[in-house]
């Protein structure tokens, strides 16, 4: 058994009589890895009819995306710690509720305000789904290592499976129904769940405690300054003064969280987690994975629509292959390889290849096609991306205190998020400056966007680098 399943197996006290509606549960748990990511992806398509309809600004628009991520990844470390004060089970239905509420808000939107608002209780409401669903699933397969391989690989795969079918229907949807419907799609989802979950989950005692709200508070807004700073920053210009006051502040904000929990008896964020081993490290190699991968999701569909001229259906089918070997390896390979190697030499070896897949990207032609600019260079990455992202997840939810395993689960979590966040920002800035304002140029668009694509490199090379600095659990035992 590697050290990773070993590590990850110990916290878990999970019954000796395994529930034999673990693998049903598992299918919600992945259900809501699925939908977290979707919402991500599902609005790209509608977005120019949300601005017909709701008024909005071209550089107001991006904050349709940007209030989810923001919410999401700030809220978080606190959907941790309610997972762990009043029960991962309870904290997974309550977060489905809120996101079929904000889901709704949403739709009914009928001014940018009113839109945002909802954007941003869809993300409180994955904030409380995300660190509950991982929590959950450690405590069903965490003492059977062999399960939770699996287990870990079918939620890693639920990943790119949402954020590709958020493409799919994106398009579908905006084009025979409304874009309205792109939230509405979630609610029937929700209330399905809501209905499964009393009888599916495993009931998870609530804990004493109290709940840090003024830290919950300064984490929030340090982290949604940070993003909204590097965010605006195209738009300020990144020699501006304005844009290195508000990333300071931002900055300011953190270490001032930092400062409050090593105050507080009962801190949002136990400082002394970091003391875990391997915990910074795996949670660095997913916010500089996030930083890479994302950028890299986002303007390859770009490059397909704006340069090779694919419509929206088909540049989600040009990316299924990307996908569905981004599945067939999380679930079918890396588990193995874990078990046989350990997780760092392929945390490390994943991050090459992801960098290894971006750099033949950047190579991508102007009068260029899917079968020599893009599907062999999207292929490597997933497969670096499959190799990665389990290892690396596992290792971080490897803490020896059960009792904070939804802390552990909304750091990584927030990790990603903000990564994802982070990079995509930093990524549209540098493709802006390379060229990928000019419309219609074919030329000019794929400038930028190779510029884009060598700059998520260099994060992933980054990423490999620290993953080898960083991490010791090399072998298996």
């Amino acid at each position: 058994m590697s050290d990773l399943t070993a590590a990850s197996a110990a916290p878990a006290a999970a019954p000796a009589a395994p529930s034999p509606r673990r693998w049903t549960a598992l299918g919600l748990i992945a259900l809501a890895q699925f939908m977290v990511i979707m919402d991500t992806s599902i609005i790209g398509v509608a977005l120019p009819e949300m601005q017909s309809a709701l008024g909005f600004t071209q550089e107001g628009l991006s904050w349709v995306f940007n209030a989810y991520v923001v919410a999401f990844g700030g809220l978080l470390l606190l959907g941790g710690r309610l997972s762990d004060l009043f029960g991962a089970k309870r904290l997974f239905a309550t977060g489905w509720a809120v996101l079929a509420a904000g889901s709704l808000l949403a739709g009914l939107a009928g001014n940018p305000g009113l839109e945002l608002t909802g954007r941003a209780v869809q993300g409180a409401g994955s904030a409380l789904i995300a660190p509950a669903a991982l929590t959950l699933l450690i405590s069903l397969f965490g003492a059977r290592p062999q399960e939770l391989g699996k287990a870990l690989a079918l939620y890693g795969a639920a990943a790119p499976a949402g954020g590709t079918a958020g493409v799919f229907l994106g398009g579908v949807i905006t084009q025979y129904l409304s874009w309205e419907w792109v939230f509405y799609v979630n609610v029937p989802v929700a209330l399905g769940v809501l209905l499964a979950v009393p009888g599916v989950m495993p009931a998870a005692p609530a804990r004493r405690g109290s709940v840090d709200w003024l830290g919950a508070l300064t984490v929030t807004a340090g982290l949604a300054v940070s993003v909204y700073a590097v965010v605006r920053a195209p738009e300020t210009g990144w020699g501006s003064a304005s844009t290195w006051l508000v990333l300071a502040g931002g900055v300011l904000l953190i270490l001032a969280f930092v400062a409050l929990q090593a105050k507080r008896r009962e801190p949002l964020m136990r400082l002394g987690i970091w003391r875990s081993p391997d915990l910074a490290g795996a949670n660095l190699a997913q916010l500089l994975m996030a930083a890479a991968w994302i950028p890299m999701w986002f303007f390859l569909n770009l490059y397909l629509q704006q340069v090779l001229g694919l419509k929206a259906f088909a540049s989600g089918a040009a990316l299924l292959p990307m996908t569905a070997a981004i599945m067939l390896m999380m679930i079918v390979l890396a588990p193995r390889l874990i078990a046989r190697f350990g997780p760092k030499p392929l945390i490390v070896t994943g991050l090459l290849a992801l960098a290894g897949g971006m750099v033949w990207l950047s190579f991508a032609r102007p009068d260029g096609n899917f079968a020599v600019d893009v599907l062999p260079a999207s292929l490597l990455a997933a497969v670096g991306m499959s190799l990665a992202f389990i290892p690396s997840l596992g290792t971080a939810l490897a803490v020896p205190n059960p009792a904070e395993g939804g802390l552990a689960s909304g750091i990584v979590n927030t990790s990603y998020q903000i990564g994802s966040a982070l990079g995509l920002a930093a990524m549209t800035a540098l493709a802006a400056a390379h060229g990928s304002r000019e419309l219609g140029d074919p030329a000019a668009l794929t400038d930028g966007f190779s510029a884009a694509f060598l700059g998520a490199a260099a994060l992933a090379l980054l990423g490999a680098l620290a993953s080898a600095l960083t991490i010791r659990t090399a072998k298996s035992s």
